[in-house]
């Protein structure tokens, strides 16, 4: 069913509790970034990756969120941004307990990569939802507020509520903190969101978003297996590879009417300056949470939850 509100009517307690919901899986996707980094030492211990599987294993998720969200914000508004919310929550509940159980290092990277291609439909359809139940200015301006700290309290308190687990459970427990989250916004979901579609949707442009996400796991194998066995011809063809499929999306950009990304912007100084901003931060940031977990616990011997804290 497609609600439609009336421009500029103040939401009510239904928009409000609405709102609590979908700040939950919000809190849960960005978590998924940084609630791993503590389990790394014992992860390790029971599966016996090697270094390229683990930083795989760490990774994948946040590739694959990255290179799916725009897809999924198109396919929200042609089949209805709550229907996309609740198939994706359904979906992030099975990878979670897939990579909760994951008997192996292989099995867990394809769990981390579902987890990542579900967790793309919660970013697009949260935010839609948000900008249709909430039609005040100023009421909206605080829903998206509480969105954006959602997305911030999340990466926050990752490392404490997974130090909290592994202090007294297994490596998998960190993944299903999700459950909960997902069941709560499967059932009340079909009762407090309303169903929104945009019928102007723009095209489904798969060919883009799989040169996009190959382009960039080609050159980050070649990269990761560059680290792990020095450089050789398999990541030099992985790269090179990379390369070239990146090359064919920006053409395939270029020609098209409606591109999945405007290359063009990336001709402003602003805009790229921007980009290379944030791309360097993240950098750090993800950098830190891998290496100073680890460092904490297996260098300075702190419990997975002393550890936590001062992350």
């Amino acid at each position: 069913m497609t609600v439609d509100v009336m421009p500029g009517s103040r939401a009510t307690p239904r928009e409000w509790i609405g709102l609590a919901v979908l700040a939950l899986p919000c809190l849960v996707y960005s978590m998924d970034l940084t609630v791993l980094n503590l389990a790394i030492p014992q992860l390790s211990a029971d599966l016996r990756p090697s270094a390229a599987q683990l930083l795989w294993i760490v990774d994948i998720y946040g590739f694959l969120v990255a290179g799916s969200l725009i897809t999924m914000g198109t396919l929200g508004d042609r089949i209805g941004r709550r229907r996309l919310l609740l198939i994706g929550a359904a979906a992030f509940g099975v990878a979670s307990v897939l990579a909760a159980f994951a008997p192996s290092a292989e099995l867990l990277i394809l769990a981390r990569a579902v987890l990542g291609l579900a967790g793309a439909t919660l970013a697009p359809s949260t935010l839609s939802l948000i900008r249709t139940m909430f039609q005040d200015d100023r009421q909206r301006t605080f829903a998206i507020g509480v969105w954006i700290a959602s997305f911030s309290a999340g990466a926050a308190i990752g490392p404490v509520v997974g130090g909290v687990l592994l202090e007294h459970f297994w490596w998998g427990s960190v993944f299903l903190i999700a459950l909960p989250v997902m069941l709560l916004l499967l059932v009340l979901g079909p009762f407090l969101l309303p169903e929104a579609r945009d019928p102007d949707a723009g095209r489904m442009d798969l060919p883009s978003a799989a040169l996009s996400v190959v382009a960039v796991l080609a050159v980050i194998y070649g990269i990761k297996h560059s680290a792990e066995a020095g450089f050789g011809l398999l990541p030099a063809l992985a790269i090179l590879a990379g390369l070239a499929v990146g090359l064919l999306f920006v053409r395939r950009q270029r020609r098209l009417d409606d591109p999945l990304i405007d290359v063009s912007l990336f001709r402003i100084p602003s805009f790229s300056a921007a980009l290379l901003i944030n791309l360097l931060s993240l950098f750090a940031a993800l950098g830190f949470f891998l290496v100073i977990g680890q460092y904490l616990q297996l260098v300075l011997g702190m419990g997975p939850l002393e550890a936590g804290l001062w992350v």
